[in-house]
Order: structure tokens, then C-alpha cells, then sequence
């Protein structure tokens, strides 16, 4: 999973990417948060892990018809494109420290507020990252934010297999 401050500034930003998709603020930050606030994340990512989502699965259950389920598809793009085309490597040893070193600078950069039922998830910490670097990590931020929702889904849908393949990360 891509840290929750990473998911919220994707939100954010798109939010002002397409400012008049989303009625319910709240709502939409919810569906963000909820697919990393369960114990199994695979239920909720629909494939075996949080770093492999399966969005063609995702709208066998569901769709991109309420502000909820928007943040909710937003989140599993994140992390779809955060770890089939952002990340090159991965360890779960350094990752966490990264997203708590960066988050401090995104969430002033993105204007992110930390929702109540994640405060206590999120951490802050000073030092060198070992996987992210800062201004990569903003221009992911940004660039995932582009992405229109429903014309990912119609190229889910469509089988478009840039939405579609899982890559292996070289762990460290």
C-alpha cells in the first residue's frame, strides 16, 4: 500500500484536477482510507496483496457511481500505478520509514488533512529516505491525479493492459 498521506494528496489533487466530479468531500476521503483499514487487504484490493490490485475485479463488485466508491477505485489506482510503474524497488523494511519521512512535506505540499480514523496510522519522522525520493514522489502525486476515474474504468473494462498487468519489484 502507498502510505495514507500519499493516497489523501492523490485525492487532493484531484480534487482540483476535476473539481466538479465529487459532491461529497467526505465521503470521497473515505473511500480513499477504507481499503487500507482492514486487517485482510486483499479482500478489499481484490487480488493477493495491497501491491497488487485487481481493478477489472474491482467492478465485478462494485462501481464508480458514488463519491465513496470514487476514492475507494482512486485508492486502488494509487497503488496499482505506485507499484506496477512508480517503484522499481521494494522493501517492507524501509518503505514505511520513507512514507513517514516524506509525510510532513506532502501533507503541507498537497494541503492534506489527516482524517480522524487514520491520525493514529500516521507518523512523522526526519532522516534520509532509501526508496522514495521527495520530488519523484511529488511528481507521482501529481501525475496519478491526472488519470480521470471513468476513463480508467472504461479501459479496465476494455482489457486496456496498461490498467491490467502486474509487474515483480526487485526487493532490497
Amino acid at each position: 500500500m502507498a502510505g495514507y498521506v500519499i493516497h489523501l494528496a492523490v485525492g487532493e489533487e484531484y480534487l482540483r484536477n476535476y473539481p466538479n466530479e465529487i459532491k461529497k468531500y467526505e465521503d470521497f476521503i473515505e473511500g480513499i482510507i477504507y481499503p487500507d483499514s482492514v486487517t485482510d487487504k486483499s479482500l478489499t484490493h481484490f487480488g493477493p496483496k495491497s501491491s497488487q490490485p485487481n481493478l477489472r475485479e474491482f467492478f465485478n463488485k462494485r462501481d464508480i457511481n458514488e463519491d465513496f466508491d470514487k476514492g475507494y477505485f482512486l485508492h486502488l489506482v494509487t497503488d496499482y500505478l505506485f507499484y506496477n510503474k512508480f517503484l522499481s524497488i521494494f522493501s517492507k523494511k524501509y518503505i514505511y520509514t520513507d512514507y513517514d519521512i516524506l509525510n510532513k512535506e506532502l501533507q503541507e505540499i498537497f494541503q492534506v488533512k489527516i482524517p480522524e480514523q487514520v491520525k493514529d496510522k500516521v507518523f512523522y519522522e526526519t532522516g534520509k529516505t532509501k526508496i522514495l525520493n521527495l520530488e519523484e514522489t511529488i511528481e507521482f502525486i501529481r501525475k496519478t491525479a491526472k488519470y480521470n476515474l471513468n476513463d480508467i474504468k472504461k479501459a479496465v473494462l476494455r482489457g486496456d493492459k496498461f490498467w491490467l498487468e502486474i509487474r515483480p519489484l526487485k526487493r532490497i
